[in-house]
């Protein structure tokens, strides 16, 4: 039977590539997202994957959310944490709303969504969790002191929780992307990316299905001795 897997931040940029991946691969996907109904209806018409929409931001939702998930496609087996949201500004003009909301949306969601499902990972003696952090969770970076804080805090996230599911039968483990080529990262200025691109050794910005590839290794029923690790897709950029 095919397990369940379920993608935060599921239908947009590297959400969708996973998603897409996932569900290409025979698992049974719900795709979650937080406000974009029209992107995500078009999505699900052109994937056939179904949506679900919760804020992974707010815990009694994730509950609901996991909920409404499990009642219709069966026990969630498979975990991908991406949702995530930037609010930049340098320390002394950020305001605490806009630390807040990456903190709630970045890592607080990967202990909602966990906790939501760990207790029947636990029960059935299976499960794959994948956390997607970021090379400036690893390096830092100007004016991203939330984004950092956030993406730093999945990787101590991630080995604290792998100790506590291998016994069980669960891997933890986290994915680590550099510059993608995505909605947000087409967003920064032309010249700024022009420097970024020009500091990674492969001379380009990652795909999102270059993310994607990675997560369906680590989800694999194969990868059952792969736990705690950050896998880094970053083009050679940041070797950590």
């Amino acid at each position: 039977m095919a397990r369940v897997a379920v993608v935060t931040g599921g239908t947009r940029g590297i959400g969708r590539a996973i998603s897409v991946a996932l569900h290409g691969a025979g698992y049974k996907v719900a795709a979650n997202y937080g406000n974009d109904d029209k992107t995500a209806a078009q999505f699900s018409a052109e994937s056939g994957i179904p949506v679900f929409k919760f804020n992974v931001g707010d815990f009694a939702s994730c509950a609901q959310g996991i909920a409404a998930i499990e009642a219709a496609l069966g026990p969630v087996e498979v975990l991908v944490n991406n949702a995530g949201i930037t609010r930049d500004a340098t320390m002394h003009r950020m305001s605490f709303e806009q630390w807040n909301a990456v903190i709630q949306t970045n890592l607080s969601s990967c202990f909602n969504m966990s906790r939501a499902v760990i207790e029947g990972m636990r029960e059935r003696g299976f499960g794959r969790i994948v956390n997607i952090g970021s090379i400036n969770g690893q390096a830092g970076q100007y004016g991203q002191v939330n984004y950092a804080a956030a993406k730093s805090g999945i990787h101590g996230f991630t080995k604290a929780l792998a100790q506590e599911g291998a016994a069980r039968g669960i891997t933890v483990n986290a994915v680590a992307p550099g510059y993608v080529d995505t909605e947000m990262v087409r967003a920064v200025p032309a010249d700024v990316l022009e420097k970024i691109v020009a500091r990674i050794p492969v001379g380009r910005l990652g795909k999102a299905e270059d993310i994607a590839r990675t997560v369906l290794f680590l989800v694999a029923d194969e990868a059952g001795f792969i736990t705690g690790s950050t896998l880094s897709v970053n083009g050679g950029q940041h070797m950590y």
